[in-house]
């Protein structure tokens, strides 16, 4: 795309080059001031293609530390500066032009050769907008737009110029200084709309409907309660769309991170080549239960809680949960995290609702250890199976895994239990158990037991 854009450009520079040249002899050798504001016209045109040339080389270039968005805008800058000659030119062609209408001035020599300019101009302009067009709109370049606009606008004048000559060898001498005013307007109505597009790109000036392209992408979208904004803008060749939307507080970091992705999918199948960037607000959703309200809290908080509790008595409600806390801090700082998490959750439910916490020590979450002597772990394990199979609804223990480690001993294991059972029984079960690991293996520091029903039963 870089390539193709630098080499359109380049040849634009030829073309114009080669036409102003030769509207310049043409124009001298005639005298008609309508071809040689064409000449003008032309020679502006090849300095504007050679500023769309550097352009578009530099805007090619990645984005780095000082642009962190590219250098898409140089293109807005060269077509800006493209217009300012554009009017200087049309300005300086009016004033010769009323001057020759007012006042008279050697008439112009009408000749074949400078119809043949004329038309040669003309065709060659036609083929060289409509390759600048297509390529402008397959790169978003504003200055190659710029610049398939001058083309066009020259198609029109050079029609211009010939009427005048043809005025002229019909024995109307005004013919030639109007031409060259029509010329002019045509020049200035073309930087007009350069210009005008041009400063609503460097003011960041939304482009028209695409708010509600993007609603209208993202509307009925699941897990979006709402969009809350939605902002875009030119950036260079592009349009960049920064969204913000509403999600329920209580979903996952890693759903969020999918409705995001889904969200952007959604806006750039409405908006291709769009740069996007889909914001979220947590949002307090009036089907939220108390379990999810305690945990958003706990988890704003950064404080882990489990075996949250709630218990309605008769009007009022209560809340009980365990809060894990770093076991090496002293009981009057765990204490204060306990309380700030109270209040917290009093904040959110009213002050009239029982908050109650059960400090106890945060589970190390990586540990280094290593294997028991044999007959160590033998000792263990055939205690550990004597007691399973001493234990109501555990049937077995199996697949007894201990590692000793400098917090203490770490035990693992399954256990078979009767497949009709609830869930409730085997629980309390499994807690009598551990209890009675803890009480007969001292040392022990985590116990892991997995209750599953026997493999025939599955």
């Amino acid at each position: 795309m870089a390539n193709d854009k630098e080499s359109v450009a380049l040849s634009s520079v030829l073309a114009s080059g080669l036409l102003a040249a030769l509207k310049l002899a043409v124009g001298l050798s005639t005298g008609s001031l309508g071809i040689l504001s064409e000449a003008a016209h032309s020679g502006l045109d090849c300095g504007a293609t050679i500023l769309t040339y550097v352009a578009v080389k530099i805007s090619g270039r990645p984005a780095d530390r000082d642009h962190p968005y590219g250098h898409g805008k140089v293109e807005n800058i060269a077509a800006l500066a493209e217009t300012a000659l554009l009017f200087l030119t049309s300005l300086g062609i009016l004033y010769e032009a009323g001057e020759r209408v007012v006042f008279g001035g050697a008439p112009a020599a009408p000749s074949w050769p400078a119809v043949g300019v004329m038309v040669f101009s003309i065709v060659l302009d036609f083929f060289r907008s409509r390759t600048l067009a297509r390529v402008a709109a397959a790169t978003g370049s504003p200055a190659l737009e710029a610049d398939a606009l001058h083309f066009r606008a020259d198609i029109y004048s050079s029609c211009v110029v010939l009427v005048g000559l043809g005025l002229v060898y019909a024995g109307y001498p005004l013919g030639d200084p109007l031409a060259a005013g029509g010329v002019a307007l045509f020049v200035m109505y073309a930087g007009y709309r350069l210009g005008k597009e041009t400063i609503d790109t460097l003011t960041d000036t939304a482009p028209e409907g695409v708010e509600e392209t993007v609603r209208q992408a993202l509307a009925g979208m699941p897990d979006v309660a709402r969009v809350d904004r939605v902002r875009g803008g030119p950036r260079g060749s592009v349009v960049a769309i920064d969204v913000e939307i509403a999600v329920a507080r209580t979903l996952p970091l890693e759903t969020v991170r999918d409705i995001k992705l889904e969200a952007a999918r959604r806006i750039q199948t409405k908006l291709p080549g769009a740069e996007i960037i889909v914001q979220t607000h947590p949002l307090a959703l009036d089907d939220e239960t108390i379990l999810d309200r305690v945990l958003v809290i706990a988890a704003s908080q950064r404080v882990p809680v489990h075996h949250v509790t709630v218990q309605h008595v008769d009007a009022q409600f209560s809340v009980s949960f365990d809060l894990e806390v770093d076991g090496g801090q002293t009981i009057s700082e765990a204490h204060k995290t306990a309380s700030s998490l109270e209040r917290a959750i009093r904040r959110e439910l009213g002050d009239e609702v029982e908050v109650e916490s059960h400090i106890e020590p945060l589970q190390v979450d990586a540990v280094t250890g290593g294997s028991l002597p044999w007959s160590d772990y033998r000792a263990i394990r055939d205690s550990i199976e004597a007691m399973a199979e001493a234990t109501p609804v555990l049937l077995d223990a199996h697949d007894i895994r201990i590692r000793q480690t400098a917090h203490g001993f770490y035990i693992s294991f399954h256990c078979h239990v009767p497949p009709d059972e609830t869930v409730e029984t085997v629980h309390s079960a499994a807690s009598v158990l551990e209890n009675q690991i803890r009480e007969k293996i001292p040392g022990t520091r985590r116990i892991i037991i997995h209750t599953e029903p026997p493999m025939a039963a599955v």
